[in-house]
């Protein structure tokens, strides 16, 4: 009898999620702008943090973070608007390039005696698609970022109640006292990954950037933004940047320079990622990469674009909610590299 008891709470518990994900996939036009608004609101209240510091007050400080978000923004997106479409208008002799170079290999292989059916690889595998992911995803984003009045006016909001949220989840689950630490370390634990995440995130953009741009690699500001939003994609993010670029050079430049490009994103990934970010966010917030690849998909069935660019921090949060309860932390290691939570 106990056991039927446990099997009908654990039906209810996964109807119950399946009802949830429904909702949130329909009301997706709602919940895609809360969520770039809280992502940014999160990034940002550091910045609020600083200037109350130097006693700035809080309204004041709120404009200046404002006005940078949105002179950011602009400036940005007229750069990479412009860039994507130019880049969309030569796309289809861009592909047609990429077939060409893609049969001078083939060609190259049969000469070792590696036989290939040409027309049977083309019609598998187009080079050209590869190009298209980064640019939809791009182009999906730019449709989400065209509610930004509605994004900046949350994220004001959000930035003046940010410090009273502590407070307010605590009254939520009745611990007016504060006794529940988990809750105080889930909050900082966010704040911390989301803002560290988001400078290296920034820095490799701008440092693969500036390397496309010595390398002369047309549209060198699009790659960086594209190598700056999928650094959020640990693994598999820093190689799908890569690629547009890499394949660009080579159709623009040949091989060597492509090689180059492809060095120069490895060598960048590998120090940002294992070296700058562990130092500054440790490693207790790691994913297994079977989770990072299964939680693109999911997110990215889920919200879109905007969930795919921020599978694993929206992926992370629950970790670290999991991480906080104690009937939740058996998945929250199922959820990470293997290491105890304990440990940490």
């Amino acid at each position: 009898m106990a056991s039927l008891t446990g099997v009908n709470k654990s039906l209810i518990i996964f109807a119950a999620l399946v009802v949830v994900l429904a909702g949130i996939k329909a009301a997706s036009v709602i919940i895609i702008p809360f969520i770039l608004a809280a992502f940014i609101a999160i990034v940002c209240n550091p910045l609020i943090t600083f200037f109350g510091r130097y006693r700035i007050p809080k309204g004041v400080s709120v404009v200046i973070v404002v006005l940078i978000i949105v002179g950011l923004g602009v400036s940005l997106g007229g750069l990479v608007g412009q860039s994507v479409n130019d880049f969309s208008q030569q796309l289809p002799e861009y592909k047609a390039q990429l077939q060409e170079e893609f049969v001078w290999l083939v060609d190259l292989a049969s000469q070792y005696n590696i036989l290939i059916d040409r027309d049977q690889i083309l019609s598998m595998f187009d080079p050209g698609k590869m190009v298209d992911v980064a640019t939809n995803m791009l182009t999906g984003l730019g449709g989400v970022m065209a509610n930004m009045f509605l994004i900046i006016l949350t994220v004001v909001f959000m930035l003046f109640e940010g410090p009273a949220l502590s407070k307010k989840i605590h009254m939520a689950v009745a611990d007016p006292d504060r006794k529940m630490e988990q809750i105080d370390r889930f909050l900082v634990s966010i704040n911390s990954y989301l803002a560290i995440k988001t400078l290296v995130s920034l820095a490799t953009g701008i440092i693969a950037a500036f390397y496309l741009w010595i390398l002369d690699v047309d549209y060198f500001v699009l790659w960086g933004v594209l190598a700056f939003m999928f650094n959020y994609i640990p693994n598999i993010g820093s190689i799908i940047a890569a690629v547009p670029a890499v394949l660009l050079a080579l159709i623009t430049q040949g091989p060597l320079t492509a090689g180059l490009v492809g060095a120069g994103y490895l060598i960048i990934n590998t120090v940002m990622g294992n070296i700058v970010e562990p130092k500054f966010m440790g490693k207790g917030l790691g994913l297994s990469t079977l989770v990072v690849f299964l939680s693109l998909i999911f997110w990215g069935w889920l919200l879109g674009t905007v969930g795919m660019l921020l599978s694993v921090p929206l992926t992370m949060i629950v970790k670290i909610a999991l991480e906080a309860s104690d009937e939740g932390r058996w998945v929250a290691t199922l959820l990470g590299t293997g290491e105890s939570i304990d440990d940490k």
